[in-house]
């Protein structure tokens, strides 16, 4: 049984809210704080969820209520940018099936079922720094105001403050060569199957969507720039210069010209420059612990973001319900944690560098991609293991532990 009865949860995105829910069920009481003053829109694009990440918010119970504002998505088909399809592949035949959601409405649920078990979020707390003692962790924030707890868990993306102050040295996001942009289209891409995710190998660049019950297509692109462009730099540039530009990249593409045709600059996001975190040496320090995009970020291609930064937060408050004290809970989760995550980081690296290949590369596709269906590319033999793990909340981690080290 744990000695710890109090947590300070740094960041009110996914991870945070899920944390402190998980917490709770272990028999912390938690207290989120995120840096912006007031829920935000627009903050996100598309994301999927992937059947092991809903299985882990089943452990919070916030399953059915995530599921009533995503999309089920059973395959997946490859065209060409001249509308010729390269391929088609079912999803893992695995229940819960993967969701195709909005970032916002993701965590908006989250934070709602937060809130309805009894999670306090308070808004405009942007962390500047920790002091630990013997009893506990204090937090420092920009407003002037404080706040202490027996830990603290950062949940806080990609740029954490919590993993520099774990870590001074700690590595920074890697930038990888392609934009991130999406939207929602006034438009609906005829004959698209509606359980279906596209995914469009350009003349220039890459292009997904879905189409929505709203008779909208949801869709992001993936445009090669090898110069890093900030999700605050690409804020600042016109969403109309956005979208010319697009229309411009995609002018010889089918549907993506005629999405982009359809889409109006308020319905368009520019997130910049695709980052992963690379392996993060420290997970966590004295009294504070990293989740989520904070220690382990892949690339969106992986299709596992949410996904792992739900199962983390679940595997960290189970740890902390076993151990009684902080070091032996905190090394328990990085194991349980580092080597799942690393290799999904590794297939995100591989599956992005797929988006940048030239002609060559896309005629190759077309002619390989019926073999590679068969074979590495076959959906049950490369994703199986990943989408069908499950946290069983109820068992000892020491048990767990003790039977993956056998």
């Amino acid at each position: 049984m744990t000695a710890v009865r109090t947590a300070l949860v740094i960041g009110g995105g996914i991870a945070g809210p899920v944390t402190a829910m998980a917490l709770r069920r272990a028999g912390i009481e938690a207290t989120v704080h995120e840096a912006y003053p007031a829920v935000t829109e627009g903050s996100g694009v598309t994301l999927t969820l992937a059947p092991n990440g809903l299985a882990a918010l089943d452990c919070v119970g916030a399953e059915q209520a995530v599921e009533g504002v995503g999309l089920p998505m059973r395959r997946t088909v490859v065209t060409d940018g001249r509308g010729g399809r390269i391929g088609a592949f079912p999803h893992v035949a695995v229940e819960p099936v993967t969701l195709g959601l909005w970032r916002d409405d993701l965590a908006r649920v989250l934070r709602e079922q937060a809130e309805a078990r009894g999670v306090r979020i308070a808004y405009d707390k942007r962390l500047v720094d920790a002091e630990e003692s013997d009893d506990g962790v204090l937090a420092r924030f920009a407003d002037g105001s404080t706040a202490s707890a027996d830990l603290l868990v950062g949940a806080d993306g990609i740029r954490s403050r919590v993993r520099t102050l774990i870590d001074p040295q700690a590595p920074a996001p890697q930038v990888l060569p392609l934009l991130n942009l999406g939207g929602a289209a006034r438009y609906a891409v005829p004959d698209a199957d509606p359980e279906a995710m596209y995914f469009v190998f350009g003349a220039r660049a890459f292009f997904g969507y879905w189409v929505q019950p709203d008779g909208r297509t949801a869709w992001f692109a993936n445009v090669p720039d090898r110069r890093p462009t900030s999700y605050a730099e690409a804020s600042r540039i016109p969403r109309q210069q956005w979208l010319h530009r697009l229309r411009e990249v995609f002018a010889d593409d089918v549907p993506a010209r005629q999405v982009l045709a359809h889409t109006e600059p308020d319905g368009l996001v520019a997130i910049g420059s695709i980052e992963s975190m690379p392996s993060v040496p420290r997970w966590h320090g004295g009294r504070m612990v990293l989740v989520g995009d904070a220690v382990h970020a892949p690339s969106p291609s992986s299709g596992q973001g949410a996904s792992l930064a739900v199962e983390s937060a679940v595997q960290l408050a189970r740890c902390l319900r076993d151990h009684a004290e902080l070091p032996a809970a905190f090394d328990a989760y990085e194991r349980l944690r580092r080597r799942r995550v690393e290799k999904v980081l590794r297939r995100g690296r591989q599956t992005t560098s797929t988006k940048t290949v030239g002609p060559v590369g896309k005629r190759m596709m077309r002619l390989m991609m019926p073999l590679a269906l068969r074979t590495f590319l076959n959906t049950e033999r490369t994703l199986g293991p990943e989408q069908r793990y499950r946290i069983d909340w109820d068992a000892l981690v020491t048990t767990e532990l003790a039977v993956g080290s056998a």
